[in-house]
């Protein structure tokens, strides 16, 4: 194969890679900050474990969906099933429809960690306010939804 041939599968590859890491990386910083937080409150009210647990849950979604996009890229494109004659602009196309999920995925991730961590705060001195807590920190994953929704309309519809 030469480097030409390689280009449009390297492409799709770079995206769907992105598409899985940089999400995924937000996530983990976002619930390992989250989860320092909670164990802090849990030093002095361990009672309160499934209230901080959910709000330190919520940012680890956008790794899934980072996930969910590697994947219907790698298998749209063929590359799961050994597939590798795609064409550079072909490879272009799945390299930018991975881009929604990879930058909002990353970012909404982070700044849902950080409204997670006010929401520990929050439940910390209010418990019966967890629904509040959760709320505020979903408004965040809106975001994270539509730029999936992005990048699965966009993979569905290379041709």
């Amino acid at each position: 194969m030469s480097f030409a041939e390689l280009i449009g599968p390297g492409l799709t590859l770079l995206g769907a890679s992105l598409a899985a890491a940089l999400p995924g990386i937000g996530s983990a910083k976002a619930v390992g900050s989250v989860g320092e937080v909670a164990a802090g409150v849990l030093s002095e009210d361990p009672d309160k474990f499934g209230k901080m647990l959910i709000l330190q849950a919520l940012p680890g979604t956008q790794g899934i969906y980072g996930l969910l996009s590697w994947f219907m890229i790698m298998s749209s494109s063929g590359l799961l099933a050994g597939n590798y004659a795609i064409s550079w602009q072909t490879g272009l196309l799945y390299f930018l429809a991975a881009m929604p999920i990879t930058l909002v995925g990353y970012f909404s991730a982070i700044y849902q960690g950080k409204v997670s961590e006010a929401g520990i705060a929050l439940v910390a001195q209010r418990p019966d306010q967890q629904a509040k807590g959760i709320i505020l920190a979903a408004m965040v994953e809106t975001y994270a939804i539509l730029a999936l929704l992005a990048t699965v309309l966009a993979v569905l519809n290379i041709k």
